[in-house]
């Protein structure tokens, strides 16, 4: 068995796209009408289809779960995070771990949780 994909539900799907693809150059593989795959194995869906096929809620901020990055230049992209994105809500900014490795939290424009840290 192989893992081939992480799901992220998403309000506005084009407004999803394009934040993934101004802060890590993420590309469209497959357009499915609400169901769009990205390179890396994101898959963006549109909430309405997914409490469609659950039924239940989505709880935005969750912080059960998140996508992590790594970026060697962290400072350079936290910059290109504050100038793309000025209304971003970060979960915790630019900090660096006891072990050295720097890294900052923040959420997408729906909530989830993503992370960026320096390669270990």
């Amino acid at each position: 068995m192989k893992l081939k994909n992480v799901l992220i539900v998403v309000k506005d799907i084009e407004k999803s796209k394009q934040f993934y693809h101004d802060l890590f150059g993420l590309e469209v593989l497959l357009d499915n009408d609400g169901n769009m795959i990205l390179t890396e194995g994101l898959v963006l869906q549109e909430e309405k289809y997914w409490t469609g096929f659950l039924g239940k809620e989505i709880i935005p901020e969750s912080n059960s779960s998140e996508l992590y990055f790594e970026e060697s230049d962290i400072e350079g992209f936290v910059r290109k995070l504050e100038d793309y994105y000025p209304e971003v809500k970060f979960a915790n900014r630019l900090m660096t771990h006891s072990w050295g490795q720097k890294v900052v939290r923040f959420y997408d424009p729906d909530g989830n949780l993503i992370e960026v840290g320096t390669p270990m």
